[in-house]
C-alpha cells in the first residue's frame, strides 16, 4: 500500500495521467527531431545559411538592433528579448538547409514580435518569474499538504502549478504567430520558393506540436493534483 498521511490506496491510477503526458511529449519530440533531420539534408536554393537567413529576415523586417550569435547544441535556438540577441544552434547557424533557414526565421519572428510589442509575448515575458516560482515550489508544497493533511497547502500547490500551465498556454499563440510571421517574410522576401515554404511549414508545424504536447502533459499533471486533493478530502 501507498499513502500520504491518512490517505492510503492500493494503486495510484493517476500515474496513468503522467504516463500519458510523457508519451505525448516523447512522440512530439521524436516527430520534430525526425522532421528536422529529414529536411536538414535538403539544401535551400537561396544558398543562405541559418545565420545569413536570420540577418536577411531581420533586414526585411526593418530590425537593426538584434545581434546574431552561435550557441552550442541541437535545436537550442532562441531569441532573448532582454538583450536583443538571437542565438542559433550548431544545427542551424552554419547550415544552408531549408530546415535551418526556417528555424532561424522562426526565431526572427520572435524578434519581430518584440519590436511590435505583440501582446502574448509581453504577457509571457511578464509571467516568467511567476511560472518559474510556481513550477519549483508546486510539488513540494502539494506533497507537504498530503503528508500533513493540510488543505491550504494542497490548494496552494495547485495554484502554483497552475501558473506554470498558464505560461505554457500563453506560449502557444506566441510560437504559432512567430512561425506565421517567419513564413510570410520568407515568402514576400523571395527567400524561399513555394515548394520550400511547404517544407518549412512541416518543420515549423512539427516544432509547434512540441509546445502543444507540453501543455497537454502539464494539464494532465494539474488534473492529477486536483484528483489527489479531492481524494484526500474524502479520506
Amino acid at each position: 500500500m501507498y499513502g500520504y498521511g491518512g490517505y492510503r490506496y492500493m494503486f495510484d491510477w493517476t500515474y496513468l495521467l503522467v504516463l500519458a503526458g510523457l508519451a505525448l511529449s516523447l512522440i512530439a519530440s521524436a516527430n520534430v527531431n525526425g522532421t528536422f533531420k529529414k529536411y536538414s539534408r535538403v539544401r535551400a536554393a537561396c544558398g543562405l545559411t541559418g545565420a545569413m537567413a536570420a540577418q536577411k529576415v531581420l533586414q526585411l523586417s526593418g530590425i537593426t538592433d538584434v545581434r546574431i550569435e552561435h550557441i552550442s547544441g541541437n535545436l537550442t535556438d532562441h531569441y532573448d528579448p532582454r538583450t536583443k540577441v538571437l542565438r542559433l544552434s550548431d544545427s542551424t547557424y552554419a547550415s544552408s538547409s531549408i530546415a535551418a533557414v526556417c528555424v532561424a526565421a522562426h526565431e526572427c519572428g520572435h524578434a519581430v514580435q518584440h519590436q511590435k510589442g505583440y501582446g502574448p509575448l509581453v504577457l509571457r515575458s511578464t509571467l516568467v518569474p511567476a511560472a518559474n516560482f510556481g513550477s519549483t515550489l508546486a510539488w513540494p508544497v502539494f506533497f507537504a499538504g498530503l503528508i500533513f493533511s493540510m488543505r491550504p497547502l494542497l490548494t496552494a500547490g495547485i495554484i502554483l502549478f497552475s501558473l506554470a500551465v498558464l505560461f505554457q498556454l500563453v506560449t502557444l499563440p506566441v510560437e504559432f504567430n512567430a512561425s506565421s510571421r517567419a513564413l510570410k517574410i520568407l515568402e514576400n522576401g523571395h527567400v524561399l520558393g513555394d515548394s520550400e515554404l511547404s517544407i518549412g511549414k512541416k518543420v515549423l508545424g512539427a516544432a509547434a506540436m512540441t509546445y502543444v504536447a507540453s501543455l497537454a502533459a502539464s494539464i494532465l499533471q494539474l488534473l492529477r493534483l486536483v484528483i489527489l486533493a479531492r481524494g484526500r478530502d474524502r479520506d
